[in-house]
């Protein structure tokens, strides 16, 4: 059943670009209709992105095919959708009312897609950005499920650092970010994921575990998980060593077990390693808090298949951490040195 309040949006819409005496339309209309629909998404690409330039290369499209739509509707309206600046276009006052109700019909055009196209038949285009923790656990077992579901759905799929995949949804570069969240913007969704415990490690032949001595592998220097440890490595201990923040995980793990230093990593990651006898596990007596996970994507408006695929990967990440955890990590620990 409709909602009343996008049953007034879509009335008032067809409104304005249907005349009052066409009480039904012919197949003439109807493509007429459908263009005003198109003009519907241009002009709010561009309200989005704040100028034409920006919009076309959104869409794929020329920068004179995103002016004409634009001004046609604003033509068939009857009324002023932006001001041109210097600096690009900004919403006149009937245009910020239009944006009101236009992102209330996209949402619900994008409800009826995700409801009523069956999975199998949904094509498109899917943007997605992961954290190198999620890249190396259920990263593969969630693009598997979303083959099955959406068989026909391109994905294009970026591994980066927490800070920069922010920065590529919130640019609307991404559609779906896996990243250590939440984050707080408004117009973002986030899905929280099952968390990632950390532990410290070294070589099993490590000639000390003293933090206040030896070299530190740690996560990249823009991260949070790396602020966090120098605040509490500064609070511990009179002198620390030094600090190798690196941005590749993999990386991070080989340089433990290579002997360079230790490390506080993801426990599930580690696993292999360890089963390897190229990494033990050691306690300090402290260890810094667990990694948190979100599925975030943007809600302005909110894309319903895009939803739909953050569900799939929290159904991945719940499986993933279900396996980790029911199997037990070895722990061959070592006297600690008397400093620590």
């Amino acid at each position: 059943m409709l909602n009343e309040e996008v049953i007034k949006s879509i009335r008032y819409f067809l409104s304005k670009v249907i005349k009052k005496n066409d009480h039904i339309l012919d197949k003439t209309k109807y493509r007429a209709y459908i263009m005003n629909l198109d003009q519907l998404k241009t002009f709010l690409w561009v309200a989005k992105l704040g100028g034409v330039r920006k919009a076309a290369h959104e869409m794929n499209l020329s920068q004179p095919a995103v002016s004409a739509r634009i001004s046609m509707l604003e033509e068939e309206l009857g009324i002023k959708l932006f001001d041109r600046q210097k600096s690009g276009v900004v919403l006149t006052k009937e245009g910020l009312l239009l944006r009101s109700h236009a992102e209330r019909i996209e949402s619900y055009v994008s409800q009826i897609r995700a409801e009523l196209t069956p999975s199998e038949e949904v094509k498109g285009t899917l943007r997605i950005g992961v954290a190198e923790t999620i890249a190396q656990s259920w990263l593969s077992e969630f693009l598997s499920s979303l083959r099955t579901h959406y068989p026909k759905l391109v994905i294009e799929l970026s591994v980066d650092i927490t800070m920069n995949l922010r920065d590529q949804l919130l640019s609307r570069n991404m559609d779906l970010v896996f990243l250590m969240g939440p984050l707080s913007e408004g117009n973002v969704e986030n899905i929280t994921l099952p968390s990632f415990k950390l532990g410290w490690f070294c070589h099993p032949e490590a000639k000390t575990q003293n933090l206040g001595s030896t070299p530190i592998i740690s996560f990249s220097r823009l991260s949070r998980p790396y602020q966090e440890l120098m605040s509490e490595l500064m609070l511990r201990y009179p002198e620390i060593g030094q600090v190798f923040p690196s941005t590749s995980l993999s990386t991070s793990f080989e340089m433990i077990a290579s002997g360079i230093g230790v490390g506080v990593l993801p426990i599930q990651l580690a696993q292999r390693l360890i089963e390897a006898q190229r990494l033990i596990s050691f306690d300090p007596g402290w260890v810094p808090d667990d990694l948190v996970f979100t599925a975030s994507y943007l809600n302005d408006p909110k894309d319903h298949i895009v939803q739909q695929v953050a569900q799939l990967a929290l159904q991945a990440a719940k499986n993933y951490d279900k396996r980790t955890k029911t199997k037990k990590v070895k722990r061959k620990n070592r006297p600690l040195d008397k400093k620590n």
